[in-house]
């Protein structure tokens, strides 16, 4: 299952990966105007309009004797979508595992355990306010589907690139970080990395 979401995210298959990207879009785009219900029961009426109609196509041409009767949905139909016990106590587990890591990690946060990582929230979520005024939730899941069909595609293809622009963007970062936590303890110079380095002199 895992590799044919890979599939359809990298584009091996063009058309069914184009289908599917082009109704997701359509469809939320459809939530500016209509309810979820309206949408989902429309999109519902359609494909099975269209299914419907696929099915009665193949099984008259078989009735004609100018098909051989298979059906046209057969490999969606045997398609295992299905979990052993085991595999659905794994990823229950990871999931448990993953909600409390995420718990422990947002009360740390909110309650101050380290005051640095509070004070960055605290500007994550000012920034955010800020986002909020300028699209709601369901342009951001536009261009969250969107990026997911593009973004890993473009990656693959200008990998070395890519990697070279995060790296500098990390050494901004790193800089600014390194900046700040010398400030927080009292600025200086930061220490010579060097092996036999000098050393501050003293007074």
């Amino acid at each position: 299952m895992a590799s044919k979401v890979m599939d359809l995210i990298y584009w091996k298959d063009t058309e069914r990966t184009g289908m599917i990207l082009t109704g997701l879009v359509v469809g939320l785009l459809s939530l500016f105007q209509l309810s979820v219900i309206t949408v989902l029961s429309t999109v519902s009426l359609a494909v099975m309009c269209f299914t419907i109609s696929v099915r009665i196509y193949y099984q008259v041409l078989y009735i004609l004797n100018w098909g051989d009767g298979e059906h046209p949905f057969k490999s969606y139909l045997d398609l295992d979508i299905s979990f052993s016990g085991e595999e659905a106590d794994r990823y229950m587990q990871k999931a448990i595992v993953m909600a409390l890591s995420a718990v422990d990690s947002l009360k740390g946060l909110f309650f101050v355990g380290n005051l640095l990582e509070s004070i960055k929230l605290l500007v994550l979520m000012y920034l955010v306010t800020y986002l909020g005024d300028l699209c709601n939730g369901l342009t951001l899941l536009i261009i969250s589907v969107i990026a997911v069909f593009s973004l890993p595609l473009f990656y693959q293809k200008r990998q070395e690139q890519v990697d070279i622009f995060i790296a500098k963007i990390q050494a901004h970062i790193d800089n600014v970080k390194d900046t700040f936590h010398r400030l927080s303890h009292g600025g200086g110079p930061p220490p010579d990395p060097t092996p036999g380095g000098a050393k501050p002199k003293t007074q």
